[in-house]
């Protein structure tokens, strides 16, 4: 089956991957921080090691600050709960995911910034949304729906000046778009372990620029300061609570070793070279809409004729895995014009081909043409 779902995940992993896992796991990983004796501490280094490479990756300053979790969604909510806890304002997009919109609506003081018809927001609406009680500025460095990045460079020294605690979503760009923690004045940098960065399903993370201001989600056994009862406030401990998924970890090294080999815009431009031509093929398509402005990550959405966009994927059913719907962002589809019935998106990673995006266009030519009749 053609794979083009990589917005949600890589199927395809580098060997180095399957390889670092199935070692870790054969061989029998330690539980890290339980204990001195070599295999606790073979853990402890897996996860060291992990922390400096994405560190390099990221050009963040302290690899300490780096702490893991079993998903970008747990980072977000770790980072949001974590930083407002007196109902103070929260600044989010309309290009969010669910994994910011959610808390932000359970919090229940929150202004959602508009976005155009491409899913672009503006910087300036973000600094205009800015209250004397806003806490926290939210903005996901590209969109999961159509793969609009953001001008997050902006909005980060917009929050600076402000004196704001700026998080951003990097689920769909790390990997494959350059990330400067410094350069975006990212107070915390919400990670997916295994889109981009090629590592295994069930890996993510968080990037704290400040742990000391942030309250951890989730408190227990951490393997240090075990006589006392209060959390220890040293990283990553404080937010390391519980067995650690260390051969997940592991391979999610071997992953970022990939991309850093590769080279982050050397992947970018492959992979929206791929996304581009499939474009192109669609806007020259009778009764096909394509959405997003083209210039951001290697996502397309679009749709055919008035079908749902739920139809479009039964007819693609057992050719090519795509993903329809509403993508956990339901106000991306109201900006970009797509409420009604959603959109289907396909999503170009690093080991699909010119061949694929061949194939994809004859699929969704042919669905196009069958109704022109």
């Amino acid at each position: 089956m053609l794979y083009l779902d990589n917005a949600a995940t890589t199927v395809r992993k580098p060997l180095a991957v399957y390889a670092k896992l199935m070692k870790s796991t054969i061989a029998g990983s330690g539980n890290a921080g339980r204990g001195a004796h070599k295999k606790s501490m073979d853990a402890v280094r897996a996860m060291v090691d992990t922390q400096d490479l994405i560190a390099e990756l990221f050009n963040i300053q302290n690899p300490q600050n780096i702490i893991f979790m079993q998903n970008a969604t747990y980072a977000l909510n770790t980072a949001i709960f974590g930083t407002v806890r007196d109902c103070s304002h929260i600044v989010v997009t309309a290009m969010d995911h669910n994994s910011v919109l959610r808390p932000a609506y359970l919090l229940g003081n929150y202004t959602v910034v508009d976005a155009d018809k491409t899913g672009y927001v503006r910087a300036e609406d973000v600094e205009n949304a800015i209250r004397e009680d806003t806490a926290l500025i939210v903005c996901t460095h590209a969109s999961n729906v159509c793969g609009t990045v953001q001008p997050v460079y902006e909005i980060g020294r917009i929050a600076k000046k402000h004196g704001i605690p700026f998080l951003v979503d990097t689920a769909q760009t790390a990997g494959c778009t350059v990330i400067d923690a410094e350069k975006m004045n990212a107070d915390m940098i919400a990670f997916s372990g295994h889109k981009g960065l090629m590592g295994p399903l069930g890996t993510g993370g968080l990037y704290v620029r400040n742990p000391e201001k942030l309250y951890p989600l989730v408190v227990g056994g951490t393997g240090s300061n075990s006589e006392s009862i209060v959390q220890p406030e040293f990283m990553p401990d404080k937010f390391h609570s519980g067995t650690m998924n260390i051969p997940a970890i592991a391979a999610l090294s071997s992953g970022v070793k990939y991309v850093m080999k590769r080279g982050v815009n050397a992947i970018r431009d492959y992979e929206h070279g791929l996304a581009m031509r499939f474009r192109e093929n669609l806007l020259n398509m009778e009764n096909v809409t394509v959405y997003g402005s083209g210039t951001g990550v290697a996502t397309v959405a679009f749709n055919v004729g008035e079908l749902d966009s739920g139809e479009v994927f039964e007819r693609l059913m057992g050719r090519v895995a795509v993903r329809a719907g509403y993508h956990c962002a339901p106000l991306a589809h109201r900006a970009i014009g797509t409420s009604d019935r959603g959109a289907v998106r396909a999503s170009f990673g690093v080991f699909n081909t010119q061949h694929d995006v061949s194939k994809m266009t004859d699929y969704i030519y042919h669905i196009s043409r069958d109704l022109k009749g």
